[in-house]
């Protein structure tokens, strides 16, 4: 008779028949009826009591590692091992202009906190400034130019130092605190009103017993807490000081694209003033998620506080600037005109398409401290290539209820699905299959679908100057011989504009099949060459150099003014891969989605007579 108790099994079916097992072969329950009698209630019990354990003890094993956690706080505390710290909610940042009207004084000091009120979508916010800034007046101009203000309240919060209390915790009350507008003041007592500023520690091979700083990680319950050295790195505080936390509370991303300014109150003493936007305000963004931590912390750990690697400004970049959603670095010498000494980033904002000039410079500052000396940064817009869809699909009304229309609408939710889960980032791929048999699969009533698909960029051109242009689409463009329909316009079209000195026609680009790039006017239906080497076009690299053209103006695109010019063409294959900087993204609303009834399927009597196929080949016509 076996004493043992089989442990491995952990489901609580299989935990219960084996204590059952194990209770039959004891002489002691020899007769019991285990089904039938009270013992089964206290083997459920015995079974589920097991089961918790061997769940919890599962549950505290996953805790333990950063990949598996899922509470926030072991997750936090892992990263913390790391070195890494998590990002706080970030307010949405603006720069400005002040100038002071009717101002008098050598000088004028504008507080700190200093509030200015704006309004979006009807909600208005407040933004404040975050330091004191003192202006002399420039041949009699009272104006304070390029001021960061920064959306949120200016709070404070005073911890007086005890130092016989070993658990004492210097916590930002507010888990809506930007702590990158954190200042750390330490006053010497109560009685002795001196300060020192302390600043946030970084480099800690530098730190020595007297080094003035802070540091920040955060606490159990999502707010920050401020700690101090030991007098061995950092120095430490003294009882009685006094520690002052002043920073800003803020509503996080909602006041994003907050463009117009108003003062609120006074500066020195002067309320007539004119707010001029340099900068729209951006950046403002949410605490770090869970999955970004687990995904960073080990990058920040491997790029050990520098950046050298294009991976390192990756991960860089994330921490300094929250709001990115997606974030690709590389070497300048990788560029189609090869700059050397630098590292290119491009970001895509979560907010916005682009990145202010201020933040820009604000992230480049930032980075400086990581940075090897020689190796410049500089950030780039992410380059945006549209893909532009014709999609004809075919169904089986005997399979469903559903209208056409509706069928259509669904299809369309399955492309701008698809867009956004898999593109509208740096390494979003365009896989064709992909997307084709996920609209066959959006309804059981369709039998099938043939896609044909476009490429689109955009250029602005300067007008008034005679300026040459590069597109690269970084993807191979269909030009299946030399000279391939020449006649029709070859395999690029535009959208208008018009030159200097002829105003009066309207002009296009085209190709001829041999890697030029033609300008011409229409007469009629007819197409008007006047330069048929305006440019040249690679067609394996999808490389266009657009030669001198003097731009007067732009046409309208699809009824729109617009401040660009489009460049179309069909791609070599259907799959389509961003290259550094790019980001693919389906024009859903200019692509065209139509859904046929199968004549075949559905056993139309005239099934074999009019049943129409639509073309596997390109042929969408593209409307400006």
């Amino acid at each position: 008779m076996s004493s043992k108790l089989e442990v491995s099994a952990l489901d609580f079916d299989d935990i219960k028949t084996n204590l059952k097992v194990f209770l039959s072969k004891q002489s002691q329950f020899a007769d019991y009826d285990f089904e039938g009698s009270g013992m089964a209630v206290l083997l459920d019990t015995l079974a589920y009591n097991t089961h918790y354990l061997a769940f919890n003890a599962n549950m505290l094993a996953n805790e333990m590692y950063i990949d598996s956690a899922d509470i926030r706080k072991n997750i936090v505390s892992l990263a913390k091992g790391l070195g890494y710290t998590p990002t706080s909610p970030r307010a949405p940042t603006a720069t400005i202009d002040i100038t002071l009207n009717g101002a008098s004084g050598s000088s004028v000091t504008m507080d700190k906190g200093t509030a200015f009120t704006t309004a979006i979508s009807g909600v208005d916010y407040q933004f404040v400034t975050n330091e004191e800034i003192v202006m002399q007046p420039t041949a009699g101009v009272y104006k304070f130019s390029n001021v960061s203000i920064f959306e949120g309240t200016l709070a404070q919060f005073n911890y007086t130092v005890n130092t016989t209390d070993p658990d004492q915790k210097f916590i930002i009350p507010s888990a809506d605190a930007d702590t990158t507008t954190l200042t750390v003041t330490i006053q010497n007592s109560s009685s002795d009103t001196t300060t020192t500023v302390y600043t946030l520690a970084q480099n800690f091979q530098s730190l020595t017993n007297t080094s003035e700083v802070y540091f920040l990680h955060e606490g159990e319950d999502g707010k920050f807490e401020v700690t101090f050295g030991d007098d061995v790195v950092g120095k430490a505080l003294e009882n009685g000081n006094i520690v002052q936390l002043e920073y800003i509370v803020t509503n996080r991303g909602e006041s994003n694209g907050a463009s117009v300014f108003a003062l609120s109150g006074s500066i020195g003493g002067f309320s007539d003033v004119t707010v001029t936007t340099n900068s729209n305000a951006q950046g403002g963004s949410d605490e770090q998620t869970k999955e970004s931590i687990r995904f960073n912390a080990p990058l920040h750990y491997t790029s050990q506080n520098r950046a050298v690697t294009t991976s390192d400004y990756e991960t860089k970049v994330i921490e300094l600037f929250p709001n990115a959603s997606s974030v690709v670095a590389w070497g300048g010498e990788d560029d189609e005109t090869p700059v050397y000494g630098k590292v290119k980033i491009a970001i895509k904002p979560k907010s916005g398409s682009t990145l202010t000039t201020a933040t820009k410079n604000s992230i480049v500052t930032s980075l400086k401290t990581f940075n090897v000396a020689s190796v410049k940064p500089e950030i780039v817009d992410a380059e945006t290539t549209n893909i532009l869809l014709q999609v004809t699909v075919k169904y089986n009304k005997n399979k469903t209820a559903l209208t056409a229309e509706t069928l259509q609408s669904n299809v369309t939710t399955t492309v701008t699905n698809y867009n956004s889960e898999n593109l509208a980032k740096f390494d979003g791929v365009f896989r064709f299959s992909k997307l084709v048999g996920l609209i066959d699969d959006t309804d059981n009533s369709i039998i099938s679908n043939i896609t044909t698909l476009r490429m689109r960029k955009t250029f602005t051109p300067i007008t008034g100057t005679s300026t040459s242009y590069n597109i690269f689409f970084r993807n191979g463009i269909f030009n299946p011989h030399s000279g391939h329909n020449m006649d029709d316009g070859g395999i690029i079209e535009s959208s208008g504009f018009k030159i200097e000195g002829n105003t009066d026609n309207e002009y296009f680009l085209d190709d001829d099949g041999k890697g030029n790039i033609r300008r011409y006017r229409l007469s009629g239906s007819t197409r008007v060459y006047e330069n048929s080497t305006q440019g040249t076009i690679d067609y394996s690299t999808g490389a266009i150099t657009i030669n001198s053209l003097n731009i007067s103006s732009i046409s309208n695109i699809r009824g729109s003014a617009s401040t660009v010019i489009e460049i179309t063409t069909t791609p070599e294959s259907n799959d389509i891969a961003p290259v550094r900087g790019q980001v693919l993204e389906i024009d859903v609303a200019n692509s065209t989605i139509t859904v046929q009834e199968d004549t075949f399927e559905g056993g139309s009597s005239d099934a074999g007579v009019g049943y129409t196929t639509a073309s596997s080949y390109t042929n969408i016509a593209t409307s400006y």
